[in-house]
């Protein structure tokens, strides 16, 4: 099983990913806000009780950046989820990404740091590349962030064969960027997939035969939000 050693005993990763589920954060935060916790109460125990404390809050805002709530579209077939929570910041329509030059709508979504950062799967079927590009830390939000910026581009494809693309770009103070997918792997839309830390966006790429559901500066969540729908 995964997360375990031959002897059934739970590998370090499994433990963290069963804490994180515990509390309900993303297992990339337990680390960090446990570390951070301790060192509070460590210093408490010092005598140090007013900086001890604020260490402590300041733990409690990094578990609550990685919070991780559960999330359930209401309908699934024929339509595009978002893949991030955020402010829709741009529509357009654009050559797609990865391959060949089809046009497609391209949905961006600007993440704050107060937002959820854990991404989603917009569709289900297959991943059919994951490609990291070193590059930038401009501010998310302007226009030539995703030319520029350190991002990731996931391509997919749904069971008709229809493709689709997700690009996560890193912004000013998001120097991190979390994939949690390989080409191949099978994927259900709303499915967790990554994230960014600390403030970032990410572009939708979808086939220009779905309809844009949604508006300039709209509020989005990831795995809720339907911005793409084939209309019967």
């Amino acid at each position: 099983m995964a997360g375990e050693t031959d002897s059934g005993r739970p590998t370090a990763g499994g433990l963290i990913a069963r804490a994180a589920k515990l509390i309900g954060i993303a297992a990339e935060g337990v680390i960090m806000s446990v570390a951070v916790t301790a060192a509070g109460i460590i210093l408490i125990a010092l005598g140090a009780k007013s900086i001890g404390a604020i260490v402590v809050l300041i733990a409690i805002a990094v578990a609550m950046f990685f919070r991780d709530p559960d999330r359930f579209p209401a309908r699934t077939d024929g339509v595009v989820i978002s893949g991030a929570d955020g402010k829709v910041t741009d529509i357009a329509e654009v050559a797609f990404p990865a391959g060949a030059g089809d046009r497609c709508h391209r949905v961006s979504v600007f993440m704050s740091p107060l937002n959820v950062h854990v991404n989603r799967a917009p569709v289900g079927g297959v991943v059919t590349m994951v490609e990291h590009t070193s590059g930038e830390f401009r501010a998310a939000f302007r226009d030539d962030a995703s030319e520029h910026n350190e991002r990731n581009l996931i391509a997919m494809s749904d069971p008709l064969g229809r493709r689709f693309a997700m690009l996560q770009v890193a912004g000013y103070l998001a120097r991190r960027i979390v994939c949690r997918l390989r080409a191949r792997d099978r994927i259900q839309v709303a499915q967790r997939i990554g994230l960014i830390m600390f403030g970032s966006r990410v572009d939708h790429f979808f086939p220009a035969e779905y309809r844009v559901m949604v508006t300039m500066g709209q509020r989005v969540r990831a795995g809720e939000t339907i911005i793409g729908a084939i209309e019967p």
